[in-house]
């Protein structure tokens, strides 16, 4: 196959589908998955008149069945993946204690966290051998700051970043390089289904997913670190959260985060 072949998770909607188009305009071959029937129509949408590979796989990747079947897939492509885009991710919002339950709290850590790194063990390990590949985590700006009201989420995109800066530095000497994209706010159904709908941040003003992929997808191509994307303002405020202190950040996280703080109408 002379084109390249990159794999997308959570590519039926938001940053995850715009990843994916984005590596289509760029003549990528692809792999997108995610849990929700949606998948098809993405696929059907990226094929640029049949100049480009689609294949999609409807996986849930908060299962470990759900990741190995996402990994046959791979394996039966049989080709080698040169863009890994590990994007799958979801939150709850509310207080830890009396607002969220357990399931939800649990399927975060399975989706952010572990479905995660139990894809980058399967996929990256055969990019070393070819000594040939580039990696992208979606991590969040969320990964700078105490969650309040959004604990496990802020928790789980904390552990992404790490785990992704920290595979760059164990790769440092080889041709596999490793981006992380950190959004801020972006206007996809993240909210929404994060029970969020009622805060100032679910219901404030978001970054247009295609520019925070663009970005996302231009900082992995010249093998950047990490890239906080979005508008100017989420750019400012990824500053921002380099001096501030925690408890700062946590506070002002409150404000943005706390059930019932959407502006009244």
């Amino acid at each position: 196959m002379s084109k390249e072949f990159a794999v997308v998770t959570g590519a039926s909607s938001g940053i995850g589908f715009e990843l994916a188009r984005q590596f289509a305009e760029h003549g990528y071959d692809l792999l997108i998955a995610a849990e929700d029937d949606a998948i098809q129509q993405a696929a059907v949408d990226l094929r640029r008149d049949g100049e480009n590979q689609v294949v999609a796989v409807q996986a849930d990747l908060a299962t470990y069945e759900g990741v190995e079947k996402l990994y046959a897939a791979v394996l039966e492509s049989g080709r080698g993946v040169d863009a890994l885009a590990l994007n799958a991710g979801r939150g709850i919002g509310g207080e830890f204690v009396d607002g969220t339950d357990l399931a939800d709290e649990l399927n975060v850590i399975a989706v952010n966290v572990t479905s995660t790194v139990h894809l980058a063990k399967r996929v990256i390990p055969d990019m070393v051998r070819r000594d040939s590949g580039r990696v992208l985590f979606t991590s969040s700006i969320a990964s700078t700051m105490p969650g309040t009201y959004q604990a496990v989420y802020n928790a789980s995109k904390s552990f992404v970043q790490s785990f992704a800066e920290a595979l760059r530095a164990e790769l440092n000497d080889s041709n596999v390089s490793v981006t992380s994209l950190m959004p801020g706010p972006t206007d996809t159904n993240f909210f929404h289904r994060a029970e969020m709908d009622d805060t100032k941040i679910g219901a404030g003003k978001k970054d247009d997913p295609a520019q925070v992929a663009k970005q996302g997808f231009e900082a992995m191509m010249k093998d950047k670190e990490k890239v906080v994307a979005g508008s100017a303002k989420t750019k400012a405020q990824g500053a921002m959260s380099k001096v501030l202190p925690d408890r700062a950040k946590a506070e002002m996280h409150r404000k943005m985060a706390e059930p019932g703080s959407a502006p009244s109408e």
